[in-house]
């Protein structure tokens, strides 16, 4: 990506977030490592169907694209209109379903995309601003979604509440079989953690 190309995503990022910010839960684009550590899930086989919900300005987008070498299925669910709209402007190998996560399973089925198919789901949605109610049922489509080895991984900001922080955990692993939390980094802005979970429980 060139420096232009960088300041635009920050710019339209910043100018979003500015006017929705409960709905994307953080002021600037996922920095590269937490970027990197949200796409370690996705499997580098060539066939791998790869579901990303709330990619905003793309930055996680490309550590998948980067991930799976031009092979596979890569989707990416914005609910903004208009980062849908830069995204298939500027993301040329990703199908945009410009949609609400919440209703994950129809638009999954509106693709194309059977239930129990998807290899790996990778959010950065903020998961601590939504209900508990919103967030088990999406979590539910999620799971219903992977395979059965299937692999789903979340960023976790520290500027959450630390009750719903904890909530969320609790939901994860009732989801899946096994979950894991990064390490903090803190060269992200807001600083982070990223929870990977494996083996969805449907």
């Amino acid at each position: 990506m060139t420096t232009i190309e960088y300041r635009n995503d920050l710019r339209l990022f910043v100018r979003t977030a500015l006017q929705s910010p409960a709905r994307v839960g953080a002021l600037t684009p996922t920095g590269p490592a937490v970027s990197a550590l949200t796409a370690s899930v996705v499997p580098d086989h060539p066939d791998a169907t790869v579901v990303e919900l709330g990619p905003g300005t793309g930055s996680i987008t490309d550590a998948i694209t980067a991930r799976m070498a031009g092979s596979g299925r890569q989707f990416a669910v914005e609910l903004d209109p208009g980062l849908a709209a830069h995204l298939r402007k500027t993301r040329h190998g990703v199908r945009v379903l410009q949609a609400d996560a919440l209703a994950l399973d129809e638009v999954l089925a509106g693709a194309g995309v059977r239930p129990g198919g998807i290899d790996a789901v990778v959010s950065s949605l903020p998961w601590t601003l939504l209900a508990p109610e919103d967030r088990a049922a999406l979590l539910r489509s999620v799971a219903g979604a992977l395979c059965p080895d299937g692999t789903f991984s979340a960023i976790g900001y520290l500027t959450a509440l630390p009750h719903k922080a904890r909530s969320f955990r609790r939901q994860l692993e009732a989801t899946f079989r096994e979950t894991r939390t990064s390490s903090v980094v803190c060269s992200n802005l807001p600083p982070a953690r990223v929870y990977r979970c494996r083996g969805p429980v449907v």
